[in-house]
């Protein structure tokens, strides 16, 4: 971390970085906003910039954003996609993994530290994507080497039950809720070391939440119609969530904490 300028840190990613679950759609807050607020612990001044946009696949991620990304010379930076490329049918986890490496390898070069996260069981988060699963763990074997090649922080939240409690995931089940951005973000601080971080991101929530709710016959369906329906939707129309949507946070910003 700097000690004779003001610490920039700049988030890259797709909607989960850009804060979907975490507030108001049009204004959401997520978890790479609450470790800016956590790094005001490291540098009171630091600055922020979020170039995250919902939707984006990783090639995406790589072509709209790292460029704007090296120009704002980060101290610290976190990338984080793949999962909008994992539910597409034609995933390819050599390919995506290439657009992460390539963005770790170009931002380690440019002198940021770098930090990224591992996905966790989606089968167990919605149990229609439970064809899914290799997919995830295969992606997460590949980043974990990628990352170790270039030096960059791994966020294991792949390793822990409580990733998957539906508490800590909002009802479309694709994004995490105000609490699991809130794990992310402790993840990640754990990961980098921050000061006042630990592991107590990793414990479980009580009271202990039984499954037959969530995988009932009957919320099943309605979170199919609610949420599922709308997405093939827009993958048969050729659309995204993100179009003609541009980042929340282009520019290098004061960390305000929330109230």
């Amino acid at each position: 971390m700097p000690t004779d300028e003001r610490l920039r840190y700049v988030a890259l990613g797709d909607s989960q970085t850009e804060g979907l679950g975490d507030g108001d759609p049009a204004h959401p807050r997520g978890w790479a906003d609450r470790l800016a607020e956590r790094l005001t612990a490291v540098d009171p001044e630091v600055t922020y910039a979020n170039l995250a946009v919902r939707g984006r696949l990783a090639g995406e991620v790589r072509a709209e954003q790292l460029a704007p990304a090296l120009a704002l010379r980060p101290h610290l930076v976190t990338v984080v996609a793949g999962v909008n490329d994992l539910i597409r049918p034609r995933f390819d986890a050599a390919e995506v993994t290439g657009h992460l490496e390539a963005m770790f390898a170009a931002l380690t070069a440019a002198g940021a530290r770098v930090a990224t996260v591992t996905f966790p069981d989606v089968g167990k988060i919605a149990p229609i994507a439970r064809p899914l699963r290799s997919r995830v763990s295969g992606l997460n074997d590949r980043v974990r080497v990628a990352a170790a090649r270039h030096g960059v922080v791994v966020a294991e939240t792949a390793d822990h039950a409580v990733c998957t409690d539906p508490r800590l995931w909002s009802a479309d089940r694709l994004h995490a809720s105000p609490l699991g951005h809130e794990r992310i973000a402790a993840a990640v601080a754990h990961a980098l070391g921050l000061p006042g971080s630990d592991d107590g991101w990793t414990l479980p929530l009580h009271p202990p939440i039984g499954p037959a709710g969530w995988r009932a016959v009957g919320a099943e369906l309605r979170w199919a119609g609610t949420f599922l329906g709308p997405w093939l939707a827009r993958r048969l129309l050729g659309r995204s969530s993100g179009d003609g949507r541009t980042a929340k946070r282009p520019a290098l910003l004061p960390v305000r904490p929330a109230a």
